[in-house]
Order: structure tokens, then sequence, then C-alpha cells
């Protein structure tokens, strides 16, 4: 069995495929008479390829149980693709760069419950991964003409297992 290593996300490691959506150095700014906090630009959202538009969606995910084989990778060649968590819970992330599928550069992150994900536009991604429960998620999104999802098959799967989050 192939196991791929399953690293924390922080943004320096995922950097090369997005953005990771968190509020720790974030631009912060009061507004509404000092009783909020805005925390500003959190995540580059880039869907205007083609005519493309940014939607927000609700995805509600099914949890995975580990071990778990990763099969296929897809991605959007057209606009990124951001995932705000609304649950406070470790969720994985598996990715690989933009381009033609270099399937020994996989990488999986688990996040710290609250941290959002941001893919990059053509970064290779496997869909949802929720951990435990049900998982809600506040997705933005491209609408628009133009293929905007390519799925590819991996030549060998990889295994991600629990004893790496121990």
């Amino acid at each position: 069995m192939k196991k791929l290593a399953i690293e924390p996300l922080t943004r320096a490691a995922f950097e090369p495929f997005g953005d990771v959506i968190e509020l720790e150095g974030a631009k912060q700014i009061p507004i509404n008479l000092g009783t909020t906090v805005r925390f500003h630009d959190l995540c580059n959202v880039d869907v205007t390829d083609e005519g493309g538009r940014a939607i927000v969606n609700l995805f509600r995910g099914q949890p995975r149980t580990l071990p778990f084989e990763v099969k296929m990778l897809e991605r959007h060649p057209l606009g990124s693709q951001a995932f705000v968590p609304l649950d406070d819970r470790p969720y994985l992330v598996v990715v690989a760069p933009a381009g033609d599928l270099d399937e020994s550069k996989i990488r999986a992150f688990v996040t710290r419950g609250w941290q959002g994900v941001n893919y990059a536009k053509g970064v290779w991604h496997h869909p949802l991964l929720a951990l435990d429960k049900v998982s809600d998620f506040i997705v933005v999104d491209r609408s628009g003409e133009g293929r905007n999802l390519n799925e590819q098959d991996l030549s060998e799967s990889v295994w991600l297992t629990d004893e790496a989050l121990r």
C-alpha cells in the first residue's frame, strides 16, 4: 500500500497550491463604528476567465473514514475554488501542482478545523474530505461558460491513514 504523509496545513506549505484562509496574519480593519473587525482580503478569488463570475455555495460533505484510498484528482482550469468550513472540525486536503498531473508531487494536509483553503486556478485536488461528522462549507466558486472541470484517475492509488493524525 502506497501511503501519503499528511502534513499540518500552513500558509508556507500550501503556497504552491493557493491560499490558506485563516485569521492569523490577516489585515484587520475596525468597521461598523468599532463594533466589528474585518479580516481583509483573505484569498485571491480568480474566476473571470471566459466571462466567469463568482458564486457562493454551501457544500455539505459526508465524512470519510481512514484509511482512505485516493484514486483520482480534479482541477478547475478557469477559476479558483475556496472552501471555508462552518464547523470547527479538521478535514483533509489532497493537492498536486497545476499543469500536467505529476503524481510524485501529490501532498496531503490536515487543517486545524477553522482554516479554509483556496485552490488556485488549475491546481489538482481531491474532492471534499470531511472527517468524523457531516460538515458544511461555504464554497466560493466560478460559474459561466467554458469547461471548468477536469478529472483524472491516478495510475496508482495512494492511501491516507490515521497514523499521521495521531
